[in-house]
């Protein structure tokens, strides 16, 4: 699918543009020929980082505000043609520990902008970067998007109630709204310096630096990956298709990988380091999902994309930046 023509000259908006998979998309449309504004608060818990857009930072403009901020949002929503809503809170964990910072970055400030979008420019077309989250504890799998959701916390929750204001108002306002349900995303650019954003930035980290990647519970947990730019390609392609408009897509992977192998390969691939099982922190038991991986086919029927990277070739890329650009990310 050739999506190229229709972002040549294009104007688009990434929220959460300083952060790893907002970077990234970027780039791409950069390469693509768009006009690209960036939004990032740059708030220091989340993914946001200038050395994310080094390379490009002439050919982007980068303005610095926080989404839950509706006079902003009222401005920048302007005159867009795409709206590529990244901007949010991933960490599981601090969505238990500060539920209500969590509340108003995925639910109030989503409202904000959906609002901005109705009244200051209601032809913008917006794909939202969703969460497998929502499904909890699967109940079959692979999982697909008719499975039930009852997510296992805080961020689950407020993750859904941000797609379906999106879908809400795709049907009733008539504002054109795409949502992708992302699962493990890895690549460069990822948050590396603790697990707010995956696991996966952790353990590149700690092989980096010569210390045992760290499998909780009995590492047979099994899970699916995908690569930076397949989540780009999704993206991109949800943008550019018209009935893809109103609209969930799961994202997902051929390649289903428990963590201990997942463990074993990450050392293979690097040449050399060691992993360790060892048991669940408390505060992470209770909120785990066990194993999951996801059904992507609705997303390949209907927009033709399939992941490209297979794992151990997304892993060699990931290595191979941090240890290039660790110190920026350490």
């Amino acid at each position: 699918m050739d999506y190229k023509t229709n972002l040549t000259n294009a104007d688009c908006l990434i929220t959460g543009g300083l952060g790893f998979v907002g970077s990234n998309l970027a780039r791409r449309l950069v390469e693509l020929g768009a006009r690209v504004t960036l939004v990032d608060s740059l708030i220091p818990e989340y993914g946001g980082n200038l050395f994310n857009i080094a390379g490009i930072e002439d050919q982007v403009r980068v303005n610095i505000a926080d989404v839950r901020d509706e006079y902003s949002m009222d401005y920048l929503v302007q005159g867009r043609d795409f709206l590529f809503n990244l901007a949010g809170q991933t960490s599981h964990l601090d969505s238990m520990n500060d539920p209500y910072t969590d509340l108003e970055i995925n639910c109030r400030a989503q409202l904000s902008i959906l609002e901005a979008c109705r009244k200051q420019n209601p032809r913008v077309k917006i794909v939202y970067t969703s969460t497998r989250q929502m499904y909890g504890k699967p109940d079959y799998l692979p999982v697909d998007e008719r499975h039930l959701l009852h997510p296992t916390d805080v961020n689950g929750i407020n993750k859904m109630a941000g797609e379906w204001y999106h879908i809400v108002y795709n049907n009733v306002h008539g504002i054109r709204a795409v949502s992708l349900r992302m699962t493990n995303t890895y690549g460069p650019r990822m948050r590396v310096k603790d697990a707010r954003q995956t696991f996966l930035g952790v353990w590149i980290r700690r092989l980096i630096d010569g210390e045992p990647i760290e499998v909780w519970g009995d590492g047979m947990q099994i899970r699916d990956f995908n690569y930076v730019d397949d989540v780009v390609d999704a993206i991109l392609r949800a943008a550019t298709t018209d009935d893809a408009y109103g609209q969930i897509f799961n994202l997902g992977s051929d390649e289903t990988i428990n963590l201990r192998d997942l463990a074993a390969l990450c050392v293979e691939v690097n040449g050399g380091g060691e992993y360790r099982v060892i048991p669940f922190p408390h505060e992470r038991k209770s909120i785990d999902i066990g194993d999951y991986y996801g059904d992507y086919r609705k997303i390949r029927g209907k927009l033709g994309w399939q992941p490209r990277v297979n794992l151990r070739e997304g892993l060699k890329r990931t290595l191979d930046f941090y240890r290039a650009n660790k110190e920026r990310y350490w």
